[in-house]
């Protein structure tokens, strides 16, 4: 069989050049891709009963791949987001395809064709600025885990930054002075600077006091940088010792992510207008960070109440009046 017909040359292709050195993906995201690709192909091998390496674009049919989404969501009980995603990934395969291989335009059409599952809008969790009180309250300052855990906290609620940005955040990216600011590298490698409350560059210079400026600034017990999941499992057992002083922290799920939204919602009713937010978090799109304006229910309630409809009520009460008695005598 003709390299261009099998489907491993066309993967191999698709992971190193087309997501690296065309698109330029992140890490994290090149690894979505190929985490899905992980999946579907011993799948496919399976069902088709041809060796990974011997199947050919055509095999991987798309009555195949809608088994390996129905495999997903039945037997891997994962939700028609992440389904979708995994979709997302098999199409762009498709496309890339498509586009260099003509005698595969047919294939790459069928398999594109294939509609993305409606899904139900998940609301996103944020705290309130109590329970957020609550959760910086837990770290033991008097120790220097606590402190570093303390400072990792405000740092996140100031900055508003992914759990992968903090883990990657080095001295060097700190300016810590009058006008104190952190330089962030995110998504798309895209920087932006972020200003930091006077607590958080007290907090931070301490942390950091005697470091190299290419030393990272948040350092597990045996001084190597932490990661991302430390991170995450750092911000969760701070939630679970948070929630017994406030109950309702319990009902949420807590992770570096929802305290990014709750900065931002937090900025949202300071009245930091939603373009800078958006600057803020390092979001591409306007239509990202809308999302939090439409889900804070006391900025809604407090437009509510800037509306009196007294008046109006009495009017509509008047005016129906009438139309009830006349109806009544009809009857």
């Amino acid at each position: 069989m003709k390299n261009e017909m099998l489907l491993g040359p066309w993967v191999r292709r698709f992971l190193l050049e087309h997501l690296v050195a065309e698109r330029n993906l992140s890490r994290n995201t090149q690894a979505s891709y190929r985490d899905t690709l992980m999946l579907l192909l011993p799948f496919a091998s399976n069902h088709a009963a041809r060796a990974i390496d011997r199947m050919s674009v055509e095999e991987l049919t798309p009555s195949i791949i809608r088994q390996f989404l129905d495999h997903l969501e039945c037997d891997r009980k994962c939700s028609g987001v992440t389904r979708n995603q995994r979709l997302a990934t098999i199409r762009s395969l498709a496309r890339f395809i498509g586009m260099h291989s003509p005698v595969h335009i047919a294939w790459a059409g069928e398999v594109r064709a294939m509609p993305f599952k409606k899904t139900a809008k998940t609301m996103i969790g944020y705290l309130e600025k109590p329970e957020m009180d609550a959760l910086l309250a837990q770290p033991d300052r008097r120790t220097s885990l606590g402190n570093r855990d303390y400072a990792l906290l405000l740092f996140l609620y100031n900055s508003g930054a992914r759990a992968d940005e903090a883990a990657k955040l080095i001295v060097d990216n700190l300016q810590l002075g009058r006008q104190s600011s952190v330089r962030l590298h995110g998504k798309g490698n895209k920087s932006r600077s972020c200003p930091l409350w006077p607590a958080t560059a007290t907090t931070l210079s301490s942390l950091v006091e005697g470091r190299g400026k290419r030393e990272p600034v948040f350092l597990n017990r045996v001084k190597s940088p932490l990661t991302r999941f430390g991170i995450h499992r750092l911000v969760t057992h701070y939630a679970e010792l948070a929630s017994k002083t406030v109950p309702s922290i319990e009902t949420k799920r807590v992770s570096p992510h929802t305290i990014r939204h709750t900065t931002a919602v937090h900025l949202l009713r300071a009245g930091v207008d939603i373009n800078t937010i958006r600057a803020w978090l390092g979001h591409v799109s306007l239509d990202t960070t809308h999302i939090y304006a439409e889900v804070d229910m006391e900025m809604k309630a407090k437009a509510l109440a800037r509306v009196d409809i007294s008046d109006q009520q009495t009017t509509v009460a008047q005016r129906s009046l009438p139309s009830l008695l006349a109806f009544l005598k009809a009857i």
